[in-house]
């Protein structure tokens, strides 16, 4: 039996084991590109569903640890908050037997550590989505929809096929509203010009008509940031001359949710 024979047959015997809770876990890291142990736990094994919080977290442990040894999920070498951090702390991102579970085409992943820049960012957009998800359940907001990288990229035709990359596309509805963003979780690496492109690539698009074309409206953009003087920083770039009026709105990490509702940042 080839190689690849076998290999479609582990892959095929694989998710018929996987329950679906297991598949739900890989789907979101995979769209999410990394989590952290802590943010599979808050959102799959909620204490509420379990008999004490610390059952939760042992069936998590056991779950992910049974994921990354059959290579559907990898865990990083690093940690949340370094080497003296618990096993919640552990980073996972997609295996390739999890991408094979979730592509049909067979293309395999190539295996490498992020930067800790990246990682930290991944991480900020990770929990982003846990806050709003955790929101929804409470009954604050609806989460309509989550759109990762790169399924919420953009393609701009007229500027020589250019692409816009948010790091997520929103629809939430509060009430009788629905409320469309991309996303862009600023963790302070980007100095001005880099900045600068970003919020002009954002505004020719809005010009462009594409996207109002395909979906009769366009999203705001949101930049999420980590404190009010890097909020301030961005904003002195996004809200100059040359961009239309209310287009992108700069809030911090904390008045993100009541932002992304409706709030004024």
């Amino acid at each position: 039996m080839s190689s690849s024979r076998f290999g479609r047959a582990v892959v095929r015997e694989l998710r018929e084991d996987l329950s679906r809770r297991d598949m739900e876990i890989v789907s979101q890291v995979a769209e999410l590109r990394l989590m952290s142990g802590r943010q599979v736990e808050v959102l799959h094994f909620p204490p509420e569903g379990h008999a004490t919080a610390a059952t939760a977290a042992r069936l998590c442990r056991r779950v992910l640890s049974r994921l990354v040894a059959d290579r559907s999920l990898v865990r990083l070498e690093r940690k949340v908050g370094g080497l003296r951090a618990g096993s919640d702390a552990f980073i996972y991102g997609l295996g390739p037997i999890g991408h094979r579970l979730l592509q049909a085409d067979g293309s395999r992943l190539r295996a490498y550590e992020p930067s800790v820049a990246f990682v930290d960012h991944q991480l900020a957009v990770s929990q982003l989505v846990v806050d709003l998800t955790l929101a929804g359940r409470n009954g604050h907001l609806e989460l309509l929809t989550v759109e990762g990288e790169p399924v919420c990229w953009r393609t701009l035709p007229a500027i020589g096929r250019s692409v816009l990359r948010p790091d997520l596309f929103l629809a939430i509805g509060k009430g009788e509203l629905e409320y469309r963003w991309f996303v862009e979780v600023d963790r302070g690496t980007h100095r001005g010009p880099a900045l600068l492109r970003k919020a002009q690539l954002y505004e020719s698009y809005y010009r462009s008509g594409v996207e109002q074309a395909a979906h009769g409206v366009f999203p705001r953009i949101i930049w999420v940031t980590p404190d009010a003087a890097r909020a301030e920083r961005v904003r002195a770039v996004s809200s100059g001359s040359g961009f239309s009026d209310g287009l992108m709105l700069v809030t911090t990490s904390a008045d993100a949710l009541s932002t992304l509702i409706g709030g004024k940042a």
